[in-house]
């Protein structure tokens, strides 16, 4: 099999949602080769703890991407205890400049309990308008789904739970098998 005929990783919807003081982030556990699911249970999101400094993180794209960025957030937020904006923003300067970083194919949702962001590969350092984000290949569906229940007395952890649900009727990508990490309150 020719490297362009590889029929790639997908599948992981990741959803981060900000409300009632608390931030939860929340993942299915799906992985799959081409039309194959090679697993159900794997966890895309993992609660770091940098000098103490609690941060939550949830990842989609190639785990040894993710891995390696996951990695290189916990020595910025060693760098800038408490400061998980400016940490974020060193990672993607370095994620859009290093030649070896350019090549990382993974997107991450971040949380401290008070900022919820997504960072990308493009330099990207994004803060949701809604308190709502998603990544992955069902992270359209869980967005839609999320958005929709915040003005509802729902709290983070509800919302985030419901809107994966439905992620994971609609895209084939995505299992109902979540791995949930909350902060605050």
């Amino acid at each position: 099999m020719a490297e362009s005929d590889f029929p790639g990783w997908h599948g992981t919807t990741i959803i981060g949602v900000k409300k009632g003081g608390e931030v939860v982030i929340a993942g299915d556990g799906q992985v799959s080769l081409g039309n194959t699911v090679i697993k159900g249970t794997a966890r895309k999101v993992r609660r770091l703890k940098p000098g103490g400094y609690d941060v939550v993180a949830g990842f989609a794209g190639s785990t040894a991407d993710a891995f390696t960025l996951l990695e290189r957030l916990e020595t910025k937020l060693e760098a800038t205890p408490g400061q998980l904006t400016r940490a974020a923003v060193e990672l993607a300067k370095d994620w859009r400049t290093d030649k070896y970083l350019q090549k990382l194919e993974a997107m991450l949702i971040v949380t401290d309990g008070e900022t919820l962001l997504v960072i990308t590969g493009a330099g990207d350092v994004l803060e949701p308008e809604h308190d709502v984000t998603a990544i992955g290949s069902g992270g359209n569906y869980a967005l839609a789904a999320g958005r929709a229940m915040m003005d509802t007395d729902k709290d983070a952890e509800t919302v985030a739970r419901e809107a994966m649900a439905i992620a994971a009727d609609i895209c084939v990508f995505t299992n109902g098998r979540l791995t949930v990490e909350k902060i605050g309150k």
